[in-house]
């Protein structure tokens, strides 16, 4: 068995993973060093493989992203190979990144900072807070769980919207399903997107649903740029007609630095990093999985985290 790691793997991550696989081969070559050679007898990948080599991978049973969402990867992959994404590793880093940002615009620090950079003194009026709050969470799976959990801790109220039924979490009061979101707008003082990048969230906020919302209200979105109409957003911050956003991924992306949402008031960009390996144990969590994973795939058990990949998500038995 081959087995090429993309991650940027210590000592003590190869052992992990190699005592999960030890009668395997495996080779560690970062992602952007790959060449088309590198891959071709290559039969499990752990860690984002580039998609432009997939057709170079001829004897790819199955391959592990070091990512959450894998909408680069799907109607590309080998005939036969499973897919299989890092869900469960990146909870803590971005749902602490999405409590930064709401906090940020609902106590006007980033007005604050730029007073500070500017020298001046001066009061920037009403604040709101979490607590009492009501937040609707889209996506409220590992990172959207996270956050709901994090925000119920503060004392505020949370829906949940997932694409399926299951159990109700603790920290949610509400549970509804996506075709509810209408209804559900209206009443939340924080909107919070954690969603892939399917046909089914493409669009999903546009002028009319921001129409829906409150006049206060923030929006936060880390999931995909393509899930918010970027013109018709920056139109709302325009007039006020809501309260805020804080977004880690925008659309287009990256942001072209003319782009207008730059300077739109009450908005807050960062260049989609809530993720990655910025925090540490983002990275251990994604190599335990992967290890773990390892370990069910020599052993003929399921894996977890395997991606359907007609709708994009996770296979509905993990749900």
């Amino acid at each position: 068995m081959k087995i090429l790691v993309t991650l940027p793997c210590g000592e003590t991550h190869k052992q992990l993973l190699e005592n999960a696989y030890p009668e395997a081969e495996f080779r560690y070559i970062p992602g952007p060093e790959l060449k088309p050679e590198d891959v071709a007898d290559v039969e499990i990948g752990i860690g984002n493989i580039p998609p432009k080599l997939l057709p170079d991978c001829g004897c790819l049973r199955w391959l592990q992203l070091n990512s959450a969402g894998p909408d680069q990867y799907l109607g590309k992959m080998p005939e036969g190979a499973v897919l299989t994404n890092a869900t469960g590793a990146y909870g803590l880093a971005i749902s602490e990144h999405m409590l930064g940002m709401l906090l940020e615009i609902m106590k006007k620090l980033h007005r604050y900072y730029d007073n500070q950079h500017a020298h001046l003194w001066r009061d920037e009026g009403p604040v709101w807070s979490i607590e009492g709050s009501t937040a609707l969470i889209l996506g409220a799976g590992d990172i959207g769980g996270d956050f709901a959990r994090k925000l119920h801790a503060l004392g505020a109220y949370t829906i949940g919207i997932r694409r399926t039924a299951t159990k109700k979490d603790e920290w949610l009061d509400e549970l509804w399903h996506l075709d509810a979101l209408d209804e559900l707008l209206p009443r939340a003082d924080i909107v919070a997107m954690c969603l892939p990048g399917t046909a089914e969230t493409k669009g999903l906020i546009g002028a009319e649903r921001l129409a829906k919302m409150k006049k206060n209200a923030i929006l936060l979105n880390i999931g995909r740029g393509t899930a918010i109409d970027t013109e018709a957003l920056c139109d709302a911050l325009e007039k006020g007609q809501i309260g805020g956003a804080g977004l880690d991924v925008t659309d287009p992306e990256p942001l072209p630095a003319e782009h207008r949402l730059w300077d739109m008031p009450n908005a807050i960009v960062t260049p989609h990093i809530s993720g990655f390996y910025h925090l540490q144990q983002t990275f251990e969590r994604i190599v335990r999985i992967s290890a773990e994973n390892l370990a069910a795939y020599r052993e003929g058990r399921p894996l977890r985290n395997v991606i359907d990949e007609k709708i994009g998500y996770r296979t509905l038995r993990e749900e």
